[in-house]
């Protein structure tokens, strides 16, 4: 499966009822891609996989297969207690996703054999191939995923970590397994602050929870990443990325969070976050669209 550009975590629209806004969510897909999304990931952590039920989750992958068109792939969340992730990816298979990204089982800590067990165990459940997402309390030694890359379903890994050291050697553990196959994402949080150094250790993949709520920003970073505009890719992390990172540190959750306070800044109402997440406050609100003013003018 290939992947060309940036990797799109589109947010989960909510009504005034409490009930997905799928008119909503086709138009904020059709738009991404319309931006030149290498990838959509729909009912994934922007997209408040942890607040769903699986009928919303089915629901939310199908109106987003349906938006996309083929036009790129759509990879689907599934992940936590393990009937669920079972679940989850069934319902997506069904729904008509090309992949899954597998988030951290429920809770519980886990030795890696049993790590490797929950991915496999996913990764059985439907048709669809499977991407690592290693994080929280999912982090998989090279070792572990030279293991997972015996198995053709299992066709990429995300990191949520930031082990640059570990990471890379998760790279070179899946090229000596022969997998030239592989799709390597950096997945950290605002991902732009540190691809740099990820792809230098063979990560040229990234997710931007900016592309959700300010695609024409995360484009003009993305090119300059591209051309090796170093002067261009700096102005960017200074003006736009630092100010918006210092903003998301304040209050855990904001990753989510101010992504959807700046798509109702920017005049689309998404509604608000499930609990436990919060929306930030009005005074927060206020200086994400002044940051978000600046990224526009510097693009």
């Amino acid at each position: 499966m290939n992947f060309e550009g940036i990797l799109f975590f589109p947010v989960t629209p909510f009504a005034a009822d409490g009930a997905v806004d799928t008119g909503l969510l086709a138009q904020h897909v059709a738009n991404g891609v319309a931006h030149e999304a290498g990838g959509v990931f729909p009912a994934c952590g922007t997209g408040e996989f942890h607040a769903l039920s699986i009928a919303e989750h089915a629901l939310v992958t199908r109106t987003t297969v349906e938006a996309v068109g083929g036009a790129v792939p759509v990879i689907a969340g599934s992940g936590g207690p393990l009937g669920h992730a079972i679940d989850a990816a069934r319902g997506a298979a069904d729904a008509g996703a090309d992949a899954l990204l597998v988030m951290p089982p429920y809770l519980v800590g886990a030795p890696q054999d049993g790590l490797v067990a929950y991915i496999e165990a996913v990764a059985a459940a439907s048709d669809l191939p499977v991407i690592v997402y290693h994080r929280a309390n999912a982090q998989f030694t090279a070792a572990s995923m030279r293991r997972l890359a015996d198995n053709p379903k299992v066709i990429g890994f995300k990191d949520g970590a930031g082990d640059i050291g570990a990471a890379q050697l998760i790279v070179r553990a899946v090229a000596n397994a022969g997998r030239d196959d592989f799709a390597f994402f950096n997945g950290l949080l605002t991902a732009e602050l540190t691809q740099a150094a990820y792809r230098a250790i063979g990560i040229p993949l990234y997710s931007s929870s900016t592309f959700a709520m300010a695609p024409a920003v995360a484009n003009a970073y993305y090119r300059a990443y591209s051309d090796g505009d170093e002067a261009r890719r700096l102005e960017l992390i200074d003006r736009f990325y630092a100010p918006l990172v210092a903003l998301r540190d304040e209050t855990p959750g904001f990753g989510v969070s101010l992504v959807k306070a700046g798509l109702r800044v920017s005049g689309i109402p998404v509604g608000a976050v499930r609990a436990p997440l919060v929306d930030p406050t009005p005074d927060q609100e206020r200086r994400l669209a002044a940051t978000l003013e600046a990224g526009h003018a510097l693009a």
